[in-house]
């Protein structure tokens, strides 16, 4: 097998890794269940012993447990403080035995007993004990059979796998959960004898070892071809499939991502491993022989606004990785090769025990010898080795969306555009008398000429809709729906339903003002169309591209639209009127513009064109002369040009325009994402191989006017790609910290959205559904079904829980609580 790079190294001299006990049997203890606690160690010893090493006194001769005639198969062990239970099976015997009176026994020179639990079983291949320490699952073949640890009972008989059951674990008082060869896995109320659930085949391999987390309620599954498979165990999400993992693809990106950086000289190779080849970083082999929780990690890395995480430790024939379940990444690799004070380099049994505050206890087996030894590492410098790696590779910026410090003077953001009237005075003398109207006596009423020409003779009253509007306006902010509700249920029931236009015809986005008052859709068949949000009366209708919308953007004070079209167009509109305030033609842009946004609270417009983003400072003149209203006093033009560093084109655009932010992120055709600093005008972080293609949107965590967030909720953002999950990131650090799978997303580019309160995650999916995460859990809480397309967009209402959805085929619908 190839030997692979680890990260940390020739750090054995440092303690983080070291053997302090090893021993030989005469038979060898591959694919045996061990067990080892912070406590005992327990192995078989030449074939029918129990041998239990005292991990705490290292002096201390071990205690040798006979009772067994047969070879020992498996071992478990169970501590709860006061005492501690080991368990052992082979075919003749299942025995407990309580290590403490065992020990006592033996310092009197007695011989040790213990109790007789189970007889002729058969070849028990795991041992499960309840943690009230009075049940005993033993899986053999494919039975699995309660004991009772108190006298020699079977209890119950659970039969309904074609194989062998390969692990059986207790979860709460009265729930058995089961896996087996036949690559499925069953949970059982074994009091009852009643089979709750059993999953179809989940696998093209046999699952091998298992995992209950009990505070998420999910089930973590490992396979023989190196894949983690999570499940749900909550009954309301019926046992779904939460994601997989494929350890043989996150492990290269990991040793990856090192070596790269060894390469560009930003770390020591002593530190990160020696130079190899990409085929040299991934075994051929990865099969999953242990999974345990890693506490420590699990205390440090806890993140409020994201929920609790989950690192496992998953013990493979090669070495130890670390891989954090909330984002489906590997964090770390230890490499029984790299590590000369260690005895056996390829194992064929591990056994893990990981405790906040103390070192890792890692009890090995040899593959192919007779060898087994108990090794020690330190959780804390192996994070710390980590995490340095990932700093020399830019994962650790302490980047902020609320920037807390000044503007630079030469910053673009500085940039003034001066008014096209001042211009108008430094371009010749100016006469001091005005022209003059013919009668320009404005306070004769009789003249008429004060007065706009009356068409009419009659008008109806037709500002019925305005009127209610301006309620709707008014009852927002008199404090009506002044704060967004936080103990509030996802939206779930459908409550209207508008088909955007009488032809078939797509949405490129749907967005909300941010006085919740209106709601735009961009469409395809080249208009804009403005609603009221309650969706009373006919929407405003803005025409003037030769191009399908391919985006748009509402303005701070919610006056002004900005859009563009595959026309190489941009135009600014004046949502009063439905009126082009500004147009940008197409010898502004070589590539037609994408993701049009006002920023830094309406001074600026961003958005990008091919590989470029462009920062343009715009003026729009609100002259109410009648005369002079037809001058174009409108000017915009180009501030500062930010170039990508290897893609192609922008695929994706996000910023802040509601508060004053200097950060912009764009991702690009490249897959990686890059972070921009506009106070400085430069590039200063990315985010390599975000997702599996490029993605197509960047969503960030912007809040609303009607909710209120902690500083560093902003720091979330979301990006979701064609073909891959959504991955929600926090620019602090620059690293995904949870993913999310249930949607289908594969060939078209549906949107998200981040709800007001930020708890919520909706996106679209290509199953004619919409599917809305909370940040807290790696599963979907809603599955809003009733669509007639792929839904393609999807927008939260600022100000009331509200979801509206779009299809391909331009149905508009909400849903609420």
């Amino acid at each position: 097998m190839m030997r692979e790079m680890s990260t940390f190294e020739d750090f054995g001299s440092l303690g983080v890794v070291s053997e302090i006990r090893s021993a030989a049997s005469t038979l060898p203890l591959s694919h045996v269940q061990l067990a080892c606690n912070h406590q005992y160690s327990a192995f078989p010893l030449n074939g029918n012993n129990l041998c239990i090493w005292n991990n705490a006194t290292l002096q201390e001769q071990p205690l040798v447990l006979k009772g067994h005639h047969e070879p020992i198969t498996a071992v478990a062990l169970k501590h709860d403080g006061r005492q501690c239970l080991a368990c052992s099976a082979s075919q003749d015997y299942v025995i407990i035995w309580n290590i403490h009176e065992c020990s006592q026994a033996a310092h009197q020179g007695l011989l040790p007993r213990g109790q007789v639990i189970g007889t002729l079983l058969g070849t028990v291949q795991h041992l499960g004990i309840h943690p009230n320490k009075q049940l005993v699952a033993a899986c053999a073949s494919a039975t699995v059979f309660i004991l009772n640890t108190e006298r020699e009972e079977i209890l119950t008989e659970l039969i309904e796998h074609l194989g062998p059951v390969t692990a059986a674990e207790f979860w709460s008082d009265d729930l058995l959960v089961c896996i087996s060869e036949d690559r499925s896995f069953s949970i059982w109320n074994y009091y009852s004898q009643h089979l709750i659930y059993r999953s179809g085949i989940i696998s093209a391999f046999p699952l091998l070892k298992m995992y209950i987390d009990a505070e998420n309620k999910q089930l973590i599954t490992g396979c023989a071809d190196g894949m983690l498979k999570i499940f749900s165990l909550a009954k309301e999400h019926n046992f779904r499939s939460i994601c997989h993992i494929n350890l043989q693809k996150e492990k290269y990106k990991f040793c990856n991502i090192i070596q790269k950086a060894a390469q560009n000289g930003k770390t020591d190779t002593k530190t990160f491993g020696k130079d190899k080849s990409s085929d040299d970083l991934v075994d051929s082999d990865l099969p999953i022989l242990h999974l345990q929780k890693c506490a420590q990690l699990n205390q440090e890395y806890d993140m409020p606004l994201c929920g609790n995480s989950l690192h496992l430790w998953v013990g493979s024939s090669t070495g130890l990785l670390l891989v954090n379940i909330s984002n489906a990444e590997v964090e770390g690799v230890l490499h029984f090769e790299d590590y000369d004070n260690l005895s056996i380099h390829l194992a064929g049994s591990v056994s893990i025990s990981s405790s906040y505050g103390e070192k890792n206890i890692c009890l090995i087996a040899s593959m192919f010898g007779c060898k087994i030894s108990l090794m020690t590492f330190d959780t804390h410098a192996f994070s710390q080795l980590q995490k340095r790696g990932l700093q020399h590779f830019g994962s650790e910026t302490n980047l902020s969306i609320v920037s807390s410090d000044p503007l630079l003077l030469t910053s673009p953001l500085r940039c003034e555009l001066p008014k096209k009237q001042d211009k108008l005075k430094t371009n010749g003398p100016q006469t001091k008398i005005k022209d003059q109207p013919l009668v320009f006596h404005s306070k004769i009423k009789s003249s008429g000429y004060t007065t706009a020409p009356r068409m009419k003779m009659f008008s109806p009253k037709t500002n019925i809709k305005a009127i209610q509007v301006s309620k709707v306006k008014k009852e927002i902010f008199n404090g009506a729906r002044k704060e967004y509700p936080l103990d509030i249920q996802v939206p779930s029931n459908l409550h209207k339903q508008i088909r955007l236009s009488s032809k078939s015809t797509s949405a490129c986005g749907v967005q909300y003002s941010g006085d919740a008052v209106k709601l735009a859709c961009g469409l395809a068949d080249k208009s804009l169309l403005v609603f009221n949000s309650t969706f009373i009366g006919e929407p405003a209708i803005f025409t003037g591209h030769d191009g399908a919308i391919n985006g748009f953007g509402w303005s701070y004070d919610r006056n002004w639209l900005v859009s563009t079209a595959d026309d190489r167009t941009l135009r600014i509109w004046n949502v009063k009127n439905a009126s082009s305030a500004l147009v940008l033609g197409k010898e502004t842009f070589s590539r037609p513009p994408l993701f049009p946004q006002f920023y830094y609270m309406d001074k600026f417009i961003l958005l990008s064109s091919g590989a470029e983003i462009q920062l343009m400072r715009y003026y729009l003149d609100n002259c109410k002369d009648e005369i002079k209203r037809y001058k174009q006093n409108n000017v915009c033009k180009p501030v500062q040009t930010l170039h990508m560093e290897s893609a192609m084109e922008v695929t994706g655009l996000s910023a802040v325009n509601d508060f004053y932010s200097y950060i912009v992120l764009a991702a690009g055709s490249n897959r990686d994402v890059e972070i921009f600093d506009l106070n400085v005008g430069t590039r200063i972080a990315s985010i390599p191989d975000v997702h599996s293609r490029a993605a197509h949107q960047i969503c960030q965590n912007k809040g609303s006017a009607f909710s209120t967030q902690p500083a560093d909720a902003y720091n979330l953002f979301v990006t979701m790609a064609i073909g891959d999950c959504l991955k929600l990131w926090d620019i602090r650090n620059l690293r995904c910290v949870r993913r999310f799978e249930g949607h289908l997303n594969r060939y078209q580019t549906c949107g998200v959205a981040v709800s007001p309160c930020g708890r919520f995650i909706a996106c679209g999916s290509e199953d004619r559904c919409a599917y809305i995460y909370e940040t807290r859990s790696s599963t979907y809480l809603q599955k809003l079904p009733e669509h007639s397309e792929s839904v393609i967009n999807v927008a939260f209402n600022p100000a009331i829980p509200q979801l509206t959805t779009c299809t391909l085929d331009g149905k508009l619908q909400t849903y609420v609580p």
